[in-house]
């Protein structure tokens, strides 16, 4: 079996987590590694942990989304990640590795050194390249629908960022066109249908009132036919909600989650993964019956 396949990934029976690594500086969650002395060191013990407590997959990115965040270079962005994808895999070799990055750049080396997934929160619209790097490696993508625009977000010192500035007239209808255009650019470079997960962008360019439907309207997403993807962890839509800062917000996604998986998630992307793997093991035994 392709080492880069998705067929190992049984979707419907059961919930898979992706447990998220930031080898970042300046995480809108506080959980950037950059902030630790020895980065590689803190990613193989987070990624020993998540991995022990359950975790599917991991996600390594090396550049921050939050609102207001500064975007770095492609060299200083594999700076940061290619060290960290080579020593987990060398410690722990049966790892699924995401890339989280929308530079085919950046891309190209996590998948040579051993990344088995594309992540691309631009959903393959940022970097007309990347596509075809993950269509060469035969990397499955995620594609993840994002409408973020300047000068768009709020930020508070305790709550962290939110979208003000969403417009959308038809907010599930226009989610889903945009994704499928997404779909469109991956077939355009040869990625199958089985190799593309969808991502509906929870908290990217969509207010909290947006997000809260959105979560709620999921298995619209998810009826376009393709594994889904939700993102809901520790997110602001969160802390705008509970009127608290990320650091509290666990029963929060707790709640996102649980929904997520009823209305037809395949992949939690999370933060707190022990956690989140009860969570979801819960929902499946609730809402999974065979």
């Amino acid at each position: 079996m392709n080492a880069h396949s998705l067929d190992q990934f049984s979707w419907g029976t059961r919930t898979f987590i992706m447990g998220i690594i930031n080898v970042t500086p300046d995480s809108f969650s506080g959980d950037g590694l950059l902030q630790t002395r020895d980065v590689v060191d803190a990613a193989i013990a987070q990624a020993e942990r998540f991995l022990q407590q359950g975790a599917d997959i991991l996600d390594i990115g090396g550049e921050s989304t939050r609102p207001g965040s500064d975007p770095v270079s492609g060299q200083h962005e594999m700076d940061r990640v290619i060290p960290v994808i080579e020593k987990i895999l060398e410690n722990f070799p049966k790892a699924c590795l995401s890339v989280d990055t929308y530079k085919s750049e950046v891309a190209r080396e996590a998948l040579a050194a051993g990344a088995a997934w594309v992540n691309d929160v631009w959903g393959l619209r940022a970097d007309p390249a990347l596509a075809g790097v993950a269509a060469e490696f035969g990397a499955p993508v995620i594609v993840m629908h994002n409408r973020l625009k300047p000068g768009s977000e709020e930020l508070q010192e305790r709550l962290g960022g939110r979208y003000i500035d969403a417009d959308y007239e038809d907010l599930i209808g226009e989610i889903s066109r945009e994704l499928l255009e997404s779909v469109s650019l991956a077939h355009n470079a040869g990625i199958p249908d089985d190799q593309i997960i969808l991502d509906p962008g929870i908290g990217f360019g969509k207010t909290v009132a947006q997000n809260l439907e959105l979560v709620d309207r999921l298995d619209e997403i998810k009826a376009l036919g393709f594994p889904l993807l939700v993102g809901p962890s520790r997110k602001s839509f969160i802390g705008y909600t509970l009127d608290l800062p990320p650091d509290e917000r666990l029963e929060g996604t707790a709640a996102a989650v649980s929904v997520s998986i009823d209305r037809g998630a395949d992949i939690l992307r999370v933060h707190d993964v022990g956690a989140m793997v009860r969570v979801a093991r819960m929902t499946d035994a609730i809402v999974r019956r065979q």
